[in-house]
């Protein structure tokens, strides 16, 4: 019951911030961005930068999953903010979401644009 209880839990939040994500790319990203290097090496850079603790403290977090249509998706908690890494000729495309136009989005924005 103890293991059931957390991965029913994780389960759960990862559905909703799918339909988070979902409903988000249905309208334009706040910011498109492009890189010449892989996208895979795009994703991890941008997601090691979201859980940097020294920049964003107890709101430091980064998930990595690959995207069924190709690609990857980096998102925080409740995804808040996102951004979907695409291949594109020659490198990698960054499409960046977020909910809250505020100090942690921008930041977390800079973070990513470090990365390309």
């Amino acid at each position: 019951m103890r293991v059931i209880l957390p991965v029913a839990a994780a389960v759960l939040l990862v559905g909703c911030a799918s339909a988070t994500m979902d409903a988000a790319r249905s309208g334009q990203p706040t910011t498109h961005m492009n890189s010449r290097k892989a996208p895979e090496r795009v994703a991890q850079c941008i997601q090691y930068g979201w859980q940097e603790e020294r920049v964003f403290g107890q709101d430091a977090s980064g998930y990595l999953e690959p995207r069924k249509q190709g690609g990857f998706t980096v998102y925080t908690r409740e995804a808040e903010t996102f951004v979907d890494v695409y291949p594109q000729d020659g490198g990698a495309r960054v499409d960046y979401y977020t909910q809250n136009d505020n100090g942690v989005s921008l930041q977390r924005r800079a973070a990513a644009a470090t990365c390309l």
